[in-house]
């Protein structure tokens, strides 16, 4: 399965390594530069036991990446996860935002939302249970 996983912190990364590991391509995106550029070095942000052996043996083996490019990443994407900070601002304002952060990289998420749509009533459902990484 190709995985989406928008935001690097804590959650996004450990869980983005952890679904890598357990054998799905993941592409890793956040809108920092610096940041993608540090974890495509191999240098883990958070500190987390062990995580850093398996994000450079996934990386290696090809099932991790990462990527600023939010379009391309979730373009082909069979599952999209959001780990981003939960924002205090009201819900209007928070659409909003988001609208604009996806526009201004160029990702429509109707086609998006058209593709998956069209896969998900072909396929039966998927349910998953996810040992402890």
């Amino acid at each position: 399965m190709k995985i989406a996983m928008i935001g690097t912190g804590y959650v996004g990364l450990v869980s983005g390594v952890c679904f890598s590991d357990f054998g799905h391509e993941v592409i890793c995106v956040d809108k920092n530069p610096e940041k993608i550029e540090m974890l495509r070095r191999g240098d883990v942000p958070i500190f987390e036991p062990g995580l850093d052996q398996l994000m450079a043996s996934n990386v290696e083996a090809g099932r991790l990446a990462f990527s600023d490019d939010l379009a391309a990443a979730v373009d082909g994407a069979d599952a999209v996860f959001i780990a981003v900070g939960t924002p205090t601002l009201a819900e209007a304002r928070i659409m909003a935002a988001w609208h604009v952060f996806t526009e201004a990289r160029g990702f429509d998420w109707s086609r998006f939302l058209q593709k998956n749509e069209r896969k998900a009533r072909n396929r039966p459902s998927l349910h998953f249970n996810l040992p402890r990484c």
